[in-house]
């Protein structure tokens, strides 16, 4: 989306829109990710650096696994705690476009000034500010071009933040996002002292009863069709509820899918609420999920995408497996 140059260009003007500036409003999107809490809290730790205010918002709960990146910095649930008072300084951390922040939008003043630092490249650019790199791994690699670029010292916590969301974004460092650069930037905060194994184990190993009881319920709904090119899992309400399974909890479980040889998009339908299903997407072979994702409303990355579709879970899957199966044919 950006030339080395343009890139360049953009981390000057973040910098100095944060320099500028004060009492911001940081916020990801809904239902974070590992980078999306990285980067919010990445960001966090930035401005506490510079003795700057700041509000963590998400709409939603963020999710336990990852709240250790906040140490003593607060974050609110917008569905439970919304401030009295809107705000006129905004970071977007991690939001492919404005949807994705939610909510929390409704406490944005109308001419606030909105910096959007991401890496999706179907962001449709809708900050006053735009940083997105979409070839970058993960929205922290750009932080950490942006700390670079303010002079920030690299604390403790932020390199914590920095490694977690490059870590989570391209599977423990497997994915075909992970660049050359990704690792040069891991290294460097090895060096500073991550301990990687420990952050590796608690992200992307750790499983919770929860998720394993989810997983043998989702493992009986895993579905093929053409030719075994197309494999899908679902997830109800009433397999979350009986599981005792958190939201965050289907995490990963689309790889179940995907992983199958022979198999080129490998999805999950998650039921979110009655008529709402929310759909992840990953490609095993050449399929753009990020184009299929787009028919649906949705966006993402080349191999990993998502959308929503409203109606039944047994529409849903209807639908978008047609559609997948005719993208493939």
């Amino acid at each position: 989306m950006s030339s080395g140059s343009d890139y360049a260009v953009q981390l000057q003007a973040a910098a100095d829109f944060i320099r500028g500036n004060d009492d911001f409003l940081v916020v990801s999107h809904m239902q974070p990710d590992g980078d999306a809490a990285g980067s919010t809290f990445g960001v966090a730790w930035m401005l506490h650096a510079m003795n700057k205010r700041f509000t963590l918002i998400n709409e939603g709960r963020m999710p336990e696994k990852f709240k250790f990146m906040a140490g003593s910095l607060p974050i609110i649930d917008y569905e439970k705690d919304r401030p009295n008072r809107m705000f006129g300084k905004v970071i977007s951390v991690d939001c492919a476009d404005f949807g994705r922040i939610g909510k929390v939008k409704d406490c944005f003043e109308p001419d606030a000034l909105l910096l959007n630092i991401d890496h999706h490249a179907t962001n449709d650019l809708f900050g006053t500010v735009n940083v997105v790199k979409a070839d970058a791994a993960a929205t922290v690699e750009v932080l950490y071009d942006l700390a670079v670029e303010l002079g920030l010292p690299f604390s403790a916590e932020w390199n914590v933040c920095i490694y977690s969301g490059l870590l989570t974004d391209t599977g423990g460092f497997r994915y075909s996002n992970t660049s050359p650069k990704v690792l040069q930037i891991a290294a460097d905060l090895l060096n500073r002292g991550v301990q990687g194994h420990d952050l590796a184990e608690r992200l992307l190993e750790t499983m919770t009863f929860g998720q394993i009881s989810l997983l043998k319920k989702t493992l009986n709904t895993l579905s093929f069709s053409h030719d075994n090119r197309i494999a899908w899992l679902s997830v109800s309400l009433d397999d979350l509820r009986s599981s005792e399974a958190a939201s965050e909890d289907m995490d990963g479980l689309v790889n179940y899918a995907r992983n199958v040889e022979g198999v080129e998009v490998g999805m999950m339908f998650k039921e979110k609420q009655p008529g709402v299903v929310k759909v992840s997407l990953r490609s095993g072979g050449q399929a753009n999920v990020a184009e299929l994702a787009q028919r649906f409303g949705g966006g993402g990355h080349v191999r990993a995408a998502g959308c929503t579709i409203h109606g039944t879970l047994e529409e849903a899957i209807e639908r978008v497996v047609q559609e997948v199966g005719m993208a493939l044919s």
